[in-house]
């Protein structure tokens, strides 16, 4: 790198006074090229690679089907024809005694076991006698076992069977007409 600097440079002449030689300082500016090396310090980009384990939670909302009322309208319609479920559920009970109400369930009991034998099949969800003591793995399917009870902690649990549940293993529903009206489930009745 080249610098123009002003240099302010001192020099002495002799002159000579009388016939003496006399010392005269004499200031001379001058520009002078001067060449100056600069050392300029450069950057050094480090990389350090850091691992961070970051642990975070997120809640996930389940996806969720959305189901056609069809199929539910349509069994709610079997149900009313063969046990006439919703007028049983529909009636206010606090003015009929308990043998009435028992004959009443008789009936609705055996209409529901008759629409649920033809239309759909059965299994339980577990194989072992109520009352038994069984052990759930970790990876259990939770939507087969419901927890009840003290739950703490994780997988493995042990615990007595309270109820086998059930599970569809076969559905037999009639197909349905197009155009019909599947919210209603029972027509009105009109004794001519």
């Amino acid at each position: 790198m080249v610098r123009r600097l002003g240099i302010s440079v001192t020099g002495f002449i002799y002159r000579q006074k009388k016939g003496k030689s006399v010392e005269v300082e004499k200031i001379v500016e001058k520009e002078v090229e001067v060449e100056k090396i600069v050392e300029v310090e450069k950057p050094v980009e480090k990389i350090v690679e850091v691992e961070k384990i970051v642990e975070k939670i997120v809640e996930v909302e389940p996806k969720l089907k959305t189901a056609t009322p069809d199929a539910a309208l349509q069994l709610l319609s079997l149900l009313q024809q063969e046990a006439r479920f919703i007028d049983f559920m529909q009636e206010d009970l606090k003015g009929f005694a308990d043998a009435e109400i028992g004959a009443a369930a008789r009936v609705i009991h055996e209409g529901g076991q008759k629409v649920l034998n033809e239309y759909f099949s059965f299994a339980p969800v577990r194989t072992e006698d109520e009352e038994t003591r069984i052990t759930l793995p970790q990876g259990f399917n939770a939507s087969e076992v419901r927890l009840t009870g003290n739950v703490v902690g994780e997988a493995p649990f042990t615990g007595t069977l309270i109820h086998r549940g059930w599970k569809v293993t076969d559905i037999k529903l009639p197909k349905l007409a197009e155009g019909h009206d599947a919210s209603i489930v029972a027509a009105a009745e009109v004794e001519l």
